[in-house]
């Protein structure tokens, strides 16, 4: 059976450990056929993308959060390739600028947001303002510990204001993040994606998950969801993102604009 949207209770704590990253639910295609059904997946996403950006109503956020080696970047390639890129937008978060610093941590966030008929994917987020940042210490446990009600507020303006939110914590094992760091490795084409710093990163991983377990429980809300997302098998975690975008903006019961003029009465000469 599978189990991957966490349920709405205020401050509730999880336990990854209870969540587990090999799972393929009860899909028994195996990969090839789920390739298969990502590609069906992928051009109804875009048709629905389309029809989103022609309605010019809703707008969609899509929050990728996970450890290193987790697969943001792939969800992004696979699962969005088909997408009309005019009306989709990838927002990254890395290291505070000094002119960001200079501004409270939501101040870059907020400018990032999607607008009508937009969707944006966030590639990491606002989450790291309670994750690295308390990992590694770079404020007091006062400030980051008011963080979540904060977010939580914040994501309910969104939400109030028409915006659907989806959260994904894609999640790996740490013996998964090892061999696809040894991976990047062995291969001369990946070297580009390896940063010795993410070793320094591994050996937090206790840490990590401490502070993923408590951000997981305490923002996960009817408004906007976590979902965590089982990401050692690469085919499944896009098959299952996947169809839930599909059905979120279905959802949406959005409906193309129709011409004000009769189209009967036009004459292209």
């Amino acid at each position: 059976m599978e189990r991957y949207r966490l349920q709405h209770k205020p401050k509730a704590r999880i336990k990854l450990s209870d969540w587990d990253p090999d799972e393929t639910g009860a899909y028994d295609g195996g990969k090839e056929e789920a390739k298969e059904e990502l590609n069906r997946l992928t051009e109804e996403l875009s048709v629905l993308q389309e029809l989103l950006f022609a309605e010019q109503k809703h707008k969609l956020l899509v929050i990728l959060q996970g450890m290193d080696t987790s697969g943001k970047d792939g969800v992004i390639q696979h699962v969005f390739e088909g997408v009309n890129p005019q009306g989709v937008r990838i927002a990254s978060f890395k290291v505070p600028t000094p002119l960001e610093l200079s501004h409270d941590y939501l101040w870059r966030v907020h400018q990032q947001v999607p607008g009508k008929g937009e969707i944006v994917i966030f590639n990491r987020s606002h989450y790291e303002d309670v994750l690295v940042v308390r990992v590694h210490k770079l404020v007091s446990k006062g400030i980051w510990s008011k963080r979540y009600q904060q977010i939580n507020e914040f994501e309910r303006t969104l939400h109030d204001e028409g915006t659907t939110i989806l959260k994904f914590f894609l999640h790996i094992s740490f013996d998964e993040q090892k061999e696809r760091l040894q991976a990047r490795l062995d291969d001369p084409q990946k070297h580009w994606k390896f940063n010795v710093n993410d070793l320094k990163e591994r050996k937090l991983w206790p840490d990590y998950v401490r502070a993923y377990e408590e951000a997981l429980g305490r923002t996960s809300t009817e408004w906007a969801p976590w979902y965590v997302i089982p990401a050692n098998r690469k085919w499944y975690r896009n098959l299952l993102i996947g169809k839930i975008l599909v059905k979120a903006l279905k959802n949406l019961d959005m409906e193309y604009p129709k011409l004000q003029e009769d189209p009967s009465t036009i004459v292209i000469e």
